[in-house]
Protein backbone atom coordinates (compact mmCIF):
# COMPACT_ATOMS: atom_id res chain seq x y z
CA UNK A 1 0.00 0.00 0.00
CA UNK A 2 1.43 3.37 -0.76
CA UNK A 3 0.29 6.46 1.31
CA UNK A 4 0.78 10.16 -0.18
CA UNK A 5 -0.40 12.97 2.05
CA UNK A 6 -0.45 16.52 0.98
CA UNK A 7 -0.10 19.36 3.09
CA UNK A 8 0.60 23.41 2.18
CA UNK A 9 -2.66 24.21 1.71
CA UNK A 10 -4.56 27.74 3.73
CA UNK A 11 -6.21 30.50 2.77
CA UNK A 12 -3.99 33.38 0.66
CA UNK A 13 -5.37 36.32 -1.03
CA UNK A 14 -5.41 36.48 -4.94
CA UNK A 15 -1.97 37.26 -6.35
CA UNK A 16 -0.37 35.57 -3.35
CA UNK A 17 1.54 32.11 -3.21
CA UNK A 18 1.27 28.75 -1.76
CA UNK A 19 3.68 25.50 -2.21
CA UNK A 20 2.07 22.13 -1.36
CA UNK A 21 4.15 19.31 -0.41
CA UNK A 22 3.51 15.49 -1.30
CA UNK A 23 4.75 13.24 0.95
CA UNK A 24 4.81 9.44 -0.18
CA UNK A 25 5.17 6.68 1.92
CA UNK A 26 7.78 4.17 0.10
CA UNK A 27 10.67 5.23 -2.25
CA UNK A 28 9.61 7.03 -5.25
CA UNK A 29 11.51 4.93 -7.65
CA UNK A 30 12.29 6.49 -10.84
CA UNK A 31 9.54 4.47 -12.83
CA UNK A 32 6.70 6.28 -10.55
CA UNK A 33 5.05 9.82 -12.62
CA UNK A 34 3.48 12.01 -9.95
CA UNK A 35 0.47 14.36 -10.78
CA UNK A 36 -1.42 16.83 -9.45
CA UNK A 37 -4.94 17.34 -9.58
CA UNK A 38 -8.13 19.69 -8.05
CA UNK A 39 -11.32 19.34 -7.53
CA UNK A 40 -13.55 22.43 -6.93
CA UNK A 41 -17.38 22.77 -5.74
CA UNK A 42 -19.78 21.44 -8.65
CA UNK A 43 -16.60 21.03 -10.82
CA UNK A 44 -15.04 17.45 -12.20
CA UNK A 45 -11.68 16.87 -10.73
CA UNK A 46 -8.86 18.08 -13.06
CA UNK A 47 -5.72 17.48 -13.93
CA UNK A 48 -3.23 20.59 -12.68
CA UNK A 49 -0.21 19.60 -13.55
CA UNK A 50 2.22 16.30 -13.05
CA UNK A 51 6.22 15.27 -13.62
CA UNK A 52 7.81 12.61 -15.21
CA UNK A 53 9.27 9.53 -13.20
CA UNK A 54 12.93 11.33 -13.12
CA UNK A 55 11.64 15.45 -13.80
CA UNK A 56 12.99 15.60 -17.27
CA UNK A 57 9.43 16.25 -18.39
CA UNK A 58 6.22 18.31 -16.63
CA UNK A 59 2.81 19.32 -18.03
CA UNK A 60 0.79 21.66 -16.88
CA UNK A 61 -3.06 22.55 -17.81
CA UNK A 62 -3.23 25.81 -19.40
CA UNK A 63 -5.38 27.59 -16.92
CA UNK A 64 -1.92 27.18 -14.72
CA UNK A 65 0.75 27.27 -17.21
CA UNK A 66 2.51 30.08 -16.10
CA UNK A 67 2.02 30.41 -12.62
CA UNK A 68 2.17 26.72 -11.08
CA UNK A 69 5.58 24.44 -11.01
CA UNK A 70 5.98 20.97 -10.24
CA UNK A 71 9.26 19.59 -8.79
CA UNK A 72 10.02 16.47 -6.93
CA UNK A 73 13.01 15.18 -5.00
CA UNK A 74 13.10 11.52 -5.15
CA UNK A 75 15.47 11.13 -2.25
CA UNK A 76 12.85 12.61 -0.05
CA UNK A 77 10.10 10.80 -1.81
CA UNK A 78 8.49 14.26 -2.71
CA UNK A 79 6.34 16.37 -5.00
CA UNK A 80 5.93 19.70 -4.32
CA UNK A 81 3.41 22.24 -6.48
CA UNK A 82 4.38 25.62 -6.59
CA UNK A 83 1.16 28.03 -6.86
CA UNK A 84 2.27 31.65 -7.86
CA UNK A 85 -0.55 34.68 -8.36
CA UNK A 86 -3.33 32.58 -7.21
CA UNK A 87 -6.53 33.40 -8.36
CA UNK A 88 -9.89 32.96 -6.63
CA UNK A 89 -10.86 29.99 -9.27
CA UNK A 90 -7.52 28.24 -8.30
CA UNK A 91 -10.06 27.70 -5.27
CA UNK A 92 -9.89 23.61 -4.79
CA UNK A 93 -9.05 20.49 -2.92
CA UNK A 94 -5.87 19.95 -4.50
CA UNK A 95 -5.11 16.18 -4.58
CA UNK A 96 -1.18 14.31 -5.18
CA UNK A 97 -1.31 11.01 -7.41
CA UNK A 98 0.74 7.92 -8.08
CA UNK A 99 1.06 7.03 -11.76
CA UNK A 100 2.99 3.57 -10.69
CA UNK A 101 5.27 2.34 -13.22
CA UNK A 102 4.73 5.43 -15.86
CA UNK A 103 8.66 5.66 -16.69
CA UNK A 104 8.02 7.79 -19.14
CA UNK A 105 5.96 10.77 -20.06
CA UNK A 106 2.79 12.48 -17.83
CA UNK A 107 -0.55 11.69 -18.00
CA UNK A 108 -3.12 14.13 -17.63
CA UNK A 109 -5.97 11.36 -17.37
CA UNK A 110 -6.41 10.84 -13.56
CA UNK A 111 -7.98 7.24 -14.79
CA UNK A 112 -4.13 6.16 -15.40
CA UNK A 113 -2.83 6.83 -11.81
CA UNK A 114 -2.94 4.32 -9.54
CA UNK A 115 -2.67 5.80 -5.76
CA UNK A 116 -3.96 8.92 -4.45
CA UNK A 117 -3.63 11.36 -1.35
CA UNK A 118 -6.25 12.70 0.87
CA UNK A 119 -6.31 16.27 -0.38
CA UNK A 120 -5.50 19.38 1.17
CA UNK A 121 -7.50 22.44 0.82
CA UNK A 122 -6.71 25.46 -1.02
CA UNK A 123 -9.24 28.71 -0.91
CA UNK A 124 -7.87 32.12 -2.35
CA UNK A 125 -9.96 35.07 -1.99
CA UNK A 126 -10.39 37.76 -3.96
Amino acid sequence: QVLLVESGGGVVQAGGSLRLTCAVSRRIITGDSMGWFRLAPGKEREFVGGISAIGLSTAYADSVKGRFTISRDNAKNTVYLQMNSLKPEDTAVYYCADDYHRAIGVSTNEYEYDYWGQGTQVTVSS
